[in-house]
């Protein structure tokens, strides 16, 4: 397969700041990445670079094998034919759905344009609004028309800058789902920008975690909650608790918890003092348990209950207990540590 994205050891600078470090990852033809992260890491100013609208200090970007930017050079946004799908839409107001999905294809006949718009329309189910104007449509179907207008050209890339931060969360991930189908059904390579790990882990087969703009990590979303690479992403990505504690023989540690043994996810000498990252699904609601937990608060999730659970000697976690085992505040009960995978961290390296 041929690398349809590729950045380089990618630095931007703004005035005398670098806002961006040497980034680097690279994107297959058909593939979906996204750049996660809180706001102000640099995911946008990245993906303005590989649009084109912002220039690199060092290293370079590359469109279908085409070096369109570096330190020296780079290419006009729209020399690069990407296409974008912003925050706003940015839909045409005075153009009916047809016309807004054709706008963007140039050099085709008319035949030849028509045929690519129903195409697109059949794709999101959307052939009966054609004639529709935007402000005639919800907010769901704008974002499909959004994006199948961007789709149109067939560009080598398609950017999408948190196209869905105007929704509720329920119906972000269930909008990401919808395009990540239509992006595989067309085989279109795209990237996407968004603070929201659940968008990510719906629409993205490649995620990227940011952070002061630079990359932590480059993985897939099962990767990135099971084996974080550092504390940074562990604490970033899913929900969890840390539980300090002491490496002791045979890939032992010695916490509050008690002494846990698992397979580490990395090897420290005896007596290092560590940071064991404890999440929901690792700690198991157990009546038959001797080890009790105080219920200090709960987030009801329809299926199930988010407990924060106070140990006997203080430490803090957390459990995912189902909607059925119904505790109020200051009740106790029986938990069970199930972790077999163990995520630790030494804590001088915070």
């Amino acid at each position: 397969m041929s690398k349809q994205l590729e950045l380089k050891q990618i630095a931007v600078r703004m005035g005398e700041q670098t806002i961006v470090h040497d980034i680097s990852f690279s994107l297959e033809q058909g593939e979906i990445g996204c750049l996660l992260g809180p706001s102000g890491c640099g995911k946008t100013t990245l993906l303005r670079t590989i649009a084109g609208f912002q220039h690199p200090c060092h290293g370079s970007v590359s469109i279908a094998g085409s070096e369109v930017a570096s330190a020296t050079q780079a290419a006009s946004p729209e020399s690069r034919k990407i296409g974008m799908v912003f925050q706003d839409l940015a839909l045409f107001p005075h153009m009916n759905v047809r016309k807004n999905i054709a706008f963007g294809i140039e050099g085709k006949r008319r035949s030849d344009i028509n045929n690519r718009v129903d195409e697109l329309l059949d794709l999101v189910g959307m052939r009966e609004y054609s004639k529709s104007y935007p402000h005639e449509l919800s907010g769901g179907q704008q974002q499909r028309v959004a994006l199948i207008r961007a789709m149109a050209p067939r560009p080598p890339v398609l950017l999408l800058d948190e196209p869905f931060s105007s929704q509720d969360t329920e119906r972000r991930v269930q909008l990401a789902h919808e395009v990540r189908e239509i992006l595989k059904r067309d085989n279109i390579t795209a990237i996407l920008v968004t603070h929201d790990q659940y968008e990510a882990f719906a629409i993205a087969d490649h995620i990227g975690v940011m952070s002061e703009g630079t990359l932590r990590q480059w993985d897939n979303a099962f990767d990135l909650y099971h084996t974080p690479a550092d504390r940074f992403v562990a604490d970033f990505i899913g929900e969890g608790v840390f539980v300090c504690g002491n490496t002791i023989e045979n890939n032992q540690i010695q916490t509050e918890l008690g002494i846990i043994q698992g397979e580490l996810s990395k090897q420290f000498a005896a007596g290092t003092q560590i940071e064991l990252l404890v999440r929901p699904d690792d700690i198991i609601h157990d009546d038959s348990s001797p080890t009790k937990a105080t219920v200090i608060a709960k987030d009801f999730r329809g299926a199930g209950h988010l407990y924060t659970l106070r140990m006997p000697g203080s430490t803090q976690i957390l459990c995912l207990a189902p909607s059925h085992h119904n505790h109020n505040i200051g009740e106790q009960f029986g938990v069970r540590l199930n972790l077999d995978h163990l995520v630790i961290f030494s804590r001088e390296a915070g």
